[in-house]
């Protein structure tokens, strides 16, 4: 069941950053799972040397590593102060123009 916000979602959120991270994390963690799985799986069973295949895992494995530190260690959800807003400039969309009841 995937999870629940009680609030509505906004990267300005401290906590939905955390979890948006660890969720994208644990996809990365699946991909990686499923894939090399298939790779070796198939290596395995055609008994053939692919010698890409230890490179594409060790390379693979070692991102999701880094991947991991960041999330688990380095990023900051500390909440961040919302900016000033500023007059906008610009593009302004034409109105409809009304329709006469003439005829």
């Amino acid at each position: 069941m995937p999870p629940r916000w009680s609030r509505v979602p906004d990267r300005k959120d401290a906590d939905y950053r955390q979890l948006d991270d660890r969720m994208t994390f644990a996809t990365h963690v699946a991909l990686f799972a499923a894939a090399n799985s298939g790779i070796w799986f198939f290596r395995t069973l055609q008994q053939v040397d692919w010698d890409w295949s230890i490179w594409v895992t060790s390379g693979w494995l070692a991102v999701l590593v880094a991947h991991a530190i960041y999330v688990f260690a380095i990023a900051d959800y500390s909440d961040t102060p919302i900016p000033a807003t500023s007059k906008a400039t610009g593009f302004k969309p034409k109105e409809k123009p009304s329709k006469s009841t003439k005829r």
